[in-house]
C-alpha cells in the first residue's frame, strides 16, 4: 500500500511516518508549501525535510513554490474586505490549494490515498483540513486519509529538538507571522 505524504515540515513529519510505516504503508513525501513566506522560511523548511527524507531513505517529491498563487487565492477573499481575511477563511484557501496540489500529485503517481502532516499539529483546523482533503478527493479520485494525529505532536517536538532539526515558530504564511511576532503597532522596543 503506497500512501502520498503532504508534508509540511521535518519536525511534523516524524509522527505521521511513523504512524503510517507501522500501518504498512510506503510512504511517499510531497512538499508543497507555497504558503511559506519569506522564501528564506521556506528553503529552511524544504532543506530541513530533505535532510530528514534522506535519513529515512525516502524519495522526497516536491511542487513548485507557487507564493504567487497563495497571495491570489488570498487576494480573492481581501477584495471584499478591508483586512487580510479572518484566520478560518485564509486558512480554509490555504488548505484547500494544498490538498487539491497533492491529490493531483497522489493521482498523477497513480498512489490510491494521501494524508498531510498538517493533522500532527494541534495548531491547525482538523475540521478544515479535513473537509479540503476530501473534497480534493473526490476532484482527483483518490482517497483522503484523515486521522487526527495531534496526539504525537508533543514527541515530534521532543525528537525534532533532539536531533537538531530546524523548527519554526509560526504556520509559514506572512499573515500568521505577523499575528505571532505583532502584538503593537506600531511595534515597540
Amino acid at each position: 500500500m503506497k500512501v502520498l505524504l503532504h508534508t509540511c515540515c521535518a519536525p511534523c513529519l516524524i509522527h505521521p511516518l511513523s504512524l503510517l510505516e507501522e500501518r504498512g504503508y510506503e510512504v511517499v513525501p510531497f512538499f508543497y508549501n507555497p504558503n511559506i513566506h519569506p522564501f528564506r522560511e521556506y528553503r529552511d523548511r524544504y532543506f530541513a525535510v530533505v535532510e530528514y527524507c534522506g535519513q529515512k531513505g525516502l524519495e522526497l517529491r516536491a511542487g513548485a513554490y507557487d507564493m504567487e498563487r497563495f497571495f491570489a487565492l488570498v487576494a480573492e477573499e481581501e477584495a471584499s474586505r478591508t483586512a487580510a481575511p479572518e484566520p478560518a477563511l485564509r486558512c480554509a484557501r490555504c488548505f484547500t490549494m494544498r490538498m487539491t496540489r497533492a491529490a493531483s500529485e497522489a493521482r498523477r503517481l497513480g498512489i490510491p490515498e494521501f494524508t498531510t502532516t498538517l493533522l500532527v499539529s494541534p495548531y491547525q483546523d482538523q475540521r478544515l483540513i479535513r473537509e479540503a482533503g476530501e473534497t480534493a478527493a473526490i476532484e482527483h479520485g483518490v482517497h483522503f486519509v484523515f486521522e487526527d494525529m495531534s496526539g504525537g505532536y508533543s514527541e515530534s517536538v521532543t525528537l525534532s529538538r533532539e536531533a537538531g532539526m530546524y523548527r519554526q515558530s509560526y504556520c509559514g504564511c506572512v499573515y500568521s507571522e505577523k499575528e505571532r511576532y505583532q502584538k503593537n503597532d506600531p511595534p515597540r522596543r
